[in-house]
This record gives structure tokens, C-alpha cells and sequence, in this order.
């Protein structure tokens, strides 16, 4: 960046030169191509035809998927605003857990359509309050009009919502089982508290893959499972109606924090600590086997000693636990999670488990804790050919969760298959017609030329069914143009959509297909505002090179590299021979 000098003196360097920087314009324009070609990387993986990427991660290991956050994460984005991008992507994953390709594609769309006004003149700021004002305006008429109420304790229209869901992903062929199990799964987890609903899949409703085997052999278990075995081979394998202790401290003598050195002035010194060491081994396992449990489940080590004992009195024990793992146990069984053996109670002891059982799947040893009378945390068992494909049936089922969740908490839905946006865009084109109808404040705006980007997002909204035409090889001009005239001809009619394997319209209300309404409006949201903050950017300053590279064309550098040449040059005596 240079200024004028005073009096035309010589420019003044004010950013260091190694500095790049784009300004007005040109920011604005290099922010919408980065946009447009994040967005037409994973414009194919939209809609139950949907392409799959594979991506290998930086490890060497590989991404086989079709979910916008799953690609995006594993790729490598230079560019800042393409960053933006990526970051959309996983807030909507946080947020509600689908739609994630979706608001990628509609916010590079959304400024898309921008570009053309930025260069007829028009400010962007204008742009950013159309912009604004159709969010407000879609978000209300979702709310109104283009959405129904479901009865939550409806269980055909429950698993209808959450086909339409993985009617998308790889998980679409066992499309019956698979919401079967994610339903069953999100009401064994969901706690009413104080008038509150919680709905905590990330903590309790656990996913263990095990590879071999075929999809159809996955299951809910309505319980816990941990990749363990019990700690001594004399240990019962099968337990029905256990009472269960979890700890959270170390059956074991206490080990210095590091090395920790002793010295003993004779023998019977170190026979003495021996044998207090073995005292208070004693101690915590009577304090255990006082309260008559039949399995202890430990986070920390149990001893050889330890083990013995509980061995001798019965009792089976498994050690070292995931903490998570142990929460889950908690909310299956029951049972209080205790840190020190000595304050054990009898109403810490968990009793709703109906059966303890280790069995051999493959080659390794799993713990059940299974058939619990009210439990409050589940474990689905994934089975597939290989960790690829669990990979994937995981995220697939992570998002058939979470839209049986959002429906759970916010109970509306909007029509799929591109209805919703459609009928959106009907809707804004509508109200952005309809100028000095009745004087009102809405006719004020579209007097102005905010009218223009207004009808912009109109257009942008018709990005989702022209891709769904698009990915299953229909007739994009002729259906788009068709649905356009449904949902003019009867504005009332909100559900006309596009059937993502055939590319044919159909009425949502006979086909089936609904989606959560927080998915939506996260959606729209997420991507009208992501499309504000990009084109509020009119300057991007890249920051200087690293450290290495500047001294190397530096001074410093210079002298280094004379050095080096120098070295290298060959001596008098070289020359001579």
C-alpha cells in the first residue's frame, strides 16, 4: 500500500511488501468465485441420487461419503472466504445435524446471483438489506403458511420424516431398519426435566462399529456395551439381575506421582510395606464387598490382588472405562458413580440392568449391559463389510437422529424435494410484485431499488430442486419451468416438489417426503447470512509471509546465501589441480 509523499514527494510504503491485498471490487468478486466453486464441488452429492466423494485425509486414510460436512472438513482451502464457507457447514452439522450440502449450495448460489448487480454499480450495502428483509419475510411465511404440525406420539408419521431423511444417504437401502433404530434410539435417551426437554445424543447414545458381518445385522441396545473383558478368567461371564457399583478410583496400592525411590534400613522394613500395601488393597475391597454388588466397573487400574478378592467373593470386575462410558452405564443402570471405595452406599448400588454378559464377536470381548428396565442411554451396534463403509453408516445415522430430535423439540414440517423453496420463491416474487397495492410499509421498500436483490434470492431459492432435476439426469428447463407454474397456478399448495429419482414432480402430501422445519430455517438462515458477511468484505489483506521465508528475502537472507556461495566456490588449490 503506498500514499503520496508531502508536496509529491517519493510514495510512502505503509504495508510490508510481501503484503498482498485486494480492495472494492475486486475483494467482493474474488469472495464470490471462492464461494461459487466451494459450492460446485459438492453440488452432485445433493438428493437421494447423489454422487459419493472419496477424500483421503491428510493421515493417508479415506473419507467415502456424500455429507457437505464430512467432504468439506477433509479438504485443504487456501482461499479466507472459502474457509467461511467450510465453517457454515459444520455450524449447520452442530446446529441441527442435516441439510449441511444443502446450505453450502444455496449460499454460493445466493452470491451468485449477486455478482450482477455489483456490477451494474449497485452498493453492496443495499444488496445486504434486501438480503436481510427476505430473510425475515421467508422465515416468517415457513412459520405461516408452508408448514404443518406433526403429532410427535404418531409413530408412522415419526418414521415417514426420518425415511425422507435417509432416503439421501448410502444408509437408503435399509432405509425400514434404520429408522426403526434411530427413533427407538432418540426416545430411550429423552429426559423431561422441570418442564425442560434434553435430547443428548452426543453423550448417550453411543455408536460401536464392528466391522464383519452385513448392515442388516445392526441393532439398538438398550443399554451400554463396552470393548472390555473381566480382569480375572474365574470371573462369571453371564450374570441375570445384577447389582452394579461404578468407581471412579483405583483399586490398586497408591503409586507415587513420578519416580518415586525408597530406602530401607533392614528386611523386615520392606516385608512391613509389603504388607500394608496388600492391607489397604484389603480394605477397599471389603469396603466393595460390603454392599453385595455382582459386577464393579472401575475408570481407573485394578490389581492382581484386588481382582483375586473380588474373584473369591463373586463379583466380576472390568477396568479402565471410558469416563463417557461409564455416564452411560450411570443412566442405563442406575447405579451413582462413587470416588472412593469407602463412601460406597447401598443406594449407589445399580439395579435396573436385567442381564451382564461378555460374549465373542470376531475376535474380541465385548461387555453387555443389556435388557435395563428404564434406561436413559442406548448403544447402537453398527455391522458392515469394512470401517469405510461404518464410517459412513455412522454419519448417516448421526443425521437420522438428529432430524428425529429437532422434530421431537420443534414438532413442524415443511415439504422435501425442493417444495418448500420453491413455494418460498413464490412467494417473495409475489411480494416484491405487488408495489403501491395497498400503500403498506412492504410496498415502500420495493419502490426502491432494493427490489432487484430482493427478487435475487427468489431465484437463488430455485437452486435446490433444479439440482435435484440436475443429479438425476431429468429435463431441467421443462420440470423447473412446469413446478414454477404449480406453484403459481395454486399459491395455496405449498407441497409440490421433485421426486429425486426420477426427476419428475409429485405432490409431498401423496410422496411422503417432509423435512423438520428447524432444518429449513437453519438452512436459509445459515445461508443468507453467510452470503451478508462475505459481501460486507470490501478488502482482504493477505498477511506477510512466514518467518523463514521473509529472511531468505531479507538482507539477512542475502548475507546467508553470499555466505553459502562462498562456501561453495571452488578453492585456489582446486582450481590448480
Amino acid at each position: 500500500m503506498m500514499l503520496g509523499g508531502a508536496g509529491g514527494s517519493q510514495p510512502i510504503m505503509v504495508l510490508n511488501t510481501n503484503t498482498k491485498r485486494d480492495q472494492g471490487k475486486k475483494a467482493q468478486f474474488s469472495n464470490i468465485f471462492a464461494a461459487k466453486t466451494i459450492a460446485d464441488t459438492i453440488r452432485t452429492c445433493l438428493g437421494p441420487r447423489a454422487m459419493l466423494k472419496m477424500v483421503l485425509d491428510p493421515m493417508g486414510g479415506i473419507v467415502l461419503t456424500n455429507d457437505g460436512n464430512a467432504i468439506l472438513r477433509e479438504i485443504q482451502v487456501k482461499h479466507p472466504a472459502g474457509k467461511s464457507m467450510i465453517e457454515i457447514s459444520r455450524t449447520q452439522d452442530e446446529e441441527v445435524g442435516d441439510g449441511t450440502t444443502s446450505v453450502i449450495i444455496l449460499a454460493g448460489e445466493l452470491l451468485a446471483q449477486t455478482e450482477q448487480y455489483l456490477q451494474q454499480g449497485l452498493h453492496a450495502t443495499v444488496v445486504i438489506r434486501a438480503y436481510r428483509k427476505a430473510l425475515e419475510d421467508c422465515i416468517e411465511i415457513m412459520k405461516t403458511k408452508a408448514s404443518i404440525p406433526v403429532d410427535v406420539k404418531n409413530r408412522d408419521e415419526m418414521l415417514r420424516v426420518v425415511k425422507s431423511c435417509i432416503g439421501t444417504k448410502y444408509l437408503s437401502r435399509w432405509s425400514d431398519l434404520a429408522c426403526q433404530i434411530s427413533l427407538d434410539a432418540v426416545q430411550t435417551i429423552i429426559v423431561d426435566e422441570n418442564g425442560r426437554r434434553e435430547i443428548d445424543i452426543k453423550r448417550y447414545a453411543r455408536f460401536e462399529k464392528i466391522p464383519g458381518g452385513s448392515v442388516e445385522d445392526s441393532y439398538l441396545l438398550k443399554g451400554a456395551m463396552l470393548n472390555k473383558d473381566v480382569v480375572h478368567p474365574k470371573m462369571k461371564r453371564r450374570i441375570e439381575n445384577p447389582r452394579i457399583v461404578l468407581l471412579d478410583c483405583s483399586l490398586e496400592y497408591k503409586k507415587g506421582e513420578s519416580q518415586t525411590s525408597l530406602e530401607f534400613s533392614g528386611e523386615p522394613d520392606f516385608t512391613r510395606m509389603l504388607q500394608l500395601e496388600e492391607e489397604s488393597i484389603r480394605t477397599m475391597c471389603q469396603d466393595v464387598i460390603a454392599v453385595k454388588p455382582d459386577v464393579v466397573v472401575t475408570e481407573k487400574g485394578i490389581s492382581d490382588v484386588a481382582a483375586h478378592y473380588l474373584a473369591a467373593a463373586g463379583i466380576s470386575a472390568v477396568r479402565r472405562t471410558k469416563k463417557s462410558d461409564n455416564n452411560r452405564i450411570s443412566r442405563a443402570t442406575g447405579a451413582t458413580i462413587v470416588n472412593d471405595t469407602a463412601d460406597l452406599k447401598e443406594e449407589d448400588v445399580g439395579t435396573g440392568c436385567g442381564l451382564f454378559e461378555i460374549r465373542k464377536i470376531g475376535d474380541e470381548y465385548y461387555t453387555f449391559f443389556d435388557q435395563c428396565r428404564n434406561p436413559k442411554a442406548c448403544t447402537i451396534i453398527l455391522r458392515g463389510a469394512n470401517k469405510d463403509v461404518l464410517n459412513e453408516i455412522e454419519r448417516n445415522f448421526h443425521d437420522a437422529m438428529n432430524v428425529t430430535r429437532n422434530v421431537m423439540l420443534e414438532p413442524r414440517l415443511t415439504p422435501g424435494g425442493g417444495a418448500v423453496e420453491m413455494a418460498l420463491s413464490r412467494a417473495l416474487d409475489a411480494m416484491s410484485s405487488s408495489e403501491g397495492t395497498s400503500g403498506t410499509v412492504n410496498d415502500e421498500f420495493f419502490k426502491g431499488v432494493e427490489k432487484y436483490p430482493y427478487k435475487a434470492v427468489s431465484r437463488a431459492l430455485e437452486i435446490i430442486p433444479r439440482t435435484l432435476i440436475q443429479n438425476c439426469g431429468g429435463n431441467v428447463v421443462k420440470q423447473l419451468t412446469t413446478l414454477r407454474a404449480k406453484h403459481h397456478q395454486q399459491p395455496d399448495q405449498f407441497a409440490w416438489g421433485i421426486d429425486g429419482e426420477a426427476g419428475q414432480i409429485v405432490d409431498m402430501n401423496t410422496f411422503g417426503i417432509w423435512e423438520p422445519i428447524a432444518v429449513k430455517m437453519q438452512t436459509i438462515k445459515t445461508a443468507i447470512e453467510t452470503a451478508i458477511l462475505l459481501l460486507r468484505i470490501d478488502d482482504i489483506v493477505s498477511g506477510t509471509k512466514k518467518a523463514s521465508t521473509l529472511t531468505e528475502s531479507t538482507g539477512q537472507g542475502d548475507g546467508k546465501k553470499k555466505k553459502d556461495d562462498d562456501e561453495n566456490k571452488p578453492s585456489d588449490e582446486s582450481n590448480k589441480d
